[in-house]
C-alpha cells in the first residue's frame, strides 16, 4: 500500500503568495496586478478544497461535507456584508438575494447535475440514501419559500422586502430549521448520510493509495492553511469586486450577474469536491456537500446578513421576480423527481444541467 502525502508544495505556497501579493496593493495597481490577483484567487480556492478534503477525510462523514459548508457560508457572508457595507445608497439592496439564490441555483442545477452526468458516464447508476436526501430537501424547500417567495406576499411592506420584525422572525426560523437539520445530520439519523462502501474494483485500487487518515498534526497544519486560503480569497474577493462590477457595467450586463459571480467564486471549492466524489462513485458525499452547502448558505447567510441590516440600517430585498420563481420551482420539481428513487441517471443530469445554463441565458438576456 502507499502512503498518501496529505500536504503538497502548492496548498502551502499559493495562500502564502496571495496575501503577500495582497499587501502589495498599496505599491502596485493595474490590469497586470488584477490578473495576477485572480490568479491567486482562483489558486487559494483550489488550496481550500486541497484541505478541507484532507480535514473531511480526518473526521469522517458526514463532519466532513459539514465542515467544508461552514466554511464556504463564512466566505460569503464576508462577502455580502463588506460589499453592502462599503456600497453606497440601493446599489446593494438585492445583493444578498441575488447571490443565495444564485448560489441555490447553481447547487441545485448545476453542481448536482455535473454530478450526475460524471458519475453516470462512468457508473452508468450510482445509488445513495433516499432518507438523508429526503431530510435535507424538505427542510431547503421550507426555507426557500420563507425567504424568496413570502415576502412577495406580505403586506407590510413593498417590493418583496420584510420589515425588521418580520426578517428578524423569519430568520431565527431559518436558522432552528437549519440547526435541526444538522442535529438529525450528526447525531440522531447521522446514518442516513453516510455514504455507502464503494464495491467497484476502481474504488478499491483508490483505497490503496489511501489506505491511512492525516496524522493529527497535519490535520492540525491544514485548518490552518484552509484559514488563510479562506481568509485570502474573502480579502481578494472584496478587493477585485470593483474590477468586476466595472467588468458587468462595461459589458452592459444586468447587476444581478454580480451575485452569480460571488456565488461561483465561493461555492468553487464545494462544487470540486462534489464533483470528484462523484467521479469516485460516492454519490452520497456529492448530495451532501450539494445540499448542506444550499442549507448553510440560506440558511446561515441570510439570518446572519438580515441582522447585519437591521443593526446597520441599510435595506434587503429577498422576494424573487416570476421568472426565477418558474425556474427555481422547476428546479425542485425535476431534482425531486429525480431523486425519488434512490438511484441516478444521466438524463436526470442533463435535465439539471440544461435548467442552469437556462438560469444563466435568462440572467444575462432577461
Amino acid at each position: 500500500m502507499k502512503k498518501k502525502i496529505y500536504l503538497v508544495g502548492w496548498t502551502i505556497l499559493i495562500p502564502v503568495l496571495a496575501w503577500l501579493a495582497y499587501f502589495a496593493h498599496y505599491t502596485m495597481t493595474g490590469h497586470l496586478y488584477s490578473i495576477l490577483l485572480s490568479f491567486f484567487l482562483i489558486g487559494s480556492v483550489l488550496a481550500a478544497v486541497y484541505h478541507s478534503e484532507t480535514i473531511a477525510y480526518r473526521v469522517g462523514e458526514p463532519y466532513g461535507t459539514l465542515l467544508l459548508a461552514f466554511a464556504i457560508t463564512v466566505i460569503e457572508v464576508s462577502l455580502i456584508i463588506s460589499i453592502m457595507l462599503s456600497a453606497k445608497g440601493l446599489e446593494t439592496i438585492s445583493l444578498a438575494r441575488d447571490t443565495v439564490f444564485a448560489a441555490v441555483m447553481i447547487i441545485l442545477t448545476g453542481i448536482i447535475g455535473i454530478c450526475i452526468i460524471v458519475g453516470s458516464i462512468r457508473y452508468k447508476v450510482q445509488v445513495f440514501t433516499l432518507q438523508g436526501v429526503s431530510t435535507a430537501m424538505i427542510t431547503l424547500v421550507a426555507i426557500i419559500a420563507f425567504l424568496f417567495i413570502l415576502p412577495n406576499y406580505t403586506i407590510s411592506h413593498d417590493n418583496g422586502e420584510y420589515t425588521s420584525f418580520q426578517l428578524i422572525f423569519i430568520s431565527i426560523t431559518c436558522l432552528a430549521l437549519y440547526i435541526g437539520f444538522t442535529m438529525v445530520q450528526t447525531i440522531r439519523h447521522r446514518a442516513y448520510f453516510v455514504a455507502p462502501k464503494p464495491k467497484d474494483d476502481l474504488e478499491t485500487e483508490d483505497q490503496e493509495i489511501l489506505p491511512e487518515k492525516p496524522s493529527l498534526k497535519v490535520t492540525m497544519l491544514s485548518i490552518v492553511l484552509l484559514v488563510l486560503c479562506l481568509g485570502i480569497v474573502v480579502v481578494l474577493a472584496k478587493y477585485l469586486s470593483k474590477d468586476v462590477d466595472a467588468l458587468v457595467v462595461g459589458a452592459g450586463a444586468p447587476k444581478s450577474i454580480v451575485g452569480i459571480i460571488i456565488a461561483g467564486i465561493v461555492l468553487l471549492p464545494e462544487g470540486i469536491a462534489a464533483i470528484r466524489a462523484a467521479y469516485n462513485n460516492r454519490l452520497q458525499t456529492s448530495l451532501n456537500l450539494a445540499f448542506g452547502s444550499a442549507l448553510a448558505s440560506i440558511g446561515l447567510s441570510i439570518p446572519v446578513v438580515a441582522v447585519a441590516s437591521v443593526m446597520a440600517d441599510f435595506r434587503m430585498t429577498l422576494g424573487i421576480n416570476i421568472k426565477s420563481t418558474v425556474l427555481l420551482g422547476l428546479s425542485l420539481f425535476i431534482i425531486t423527481i429525480s431523486l425519488a428513487t434512490g438511484k441516478t441517471n444521466i438524463m436526470q443530469g442533463f435535465v439539471l444541467l440544461s435548467i442552469f445554463l437556462l438560469y444563466l441565458f435568462t440572467t444575462l438576456a432577461p
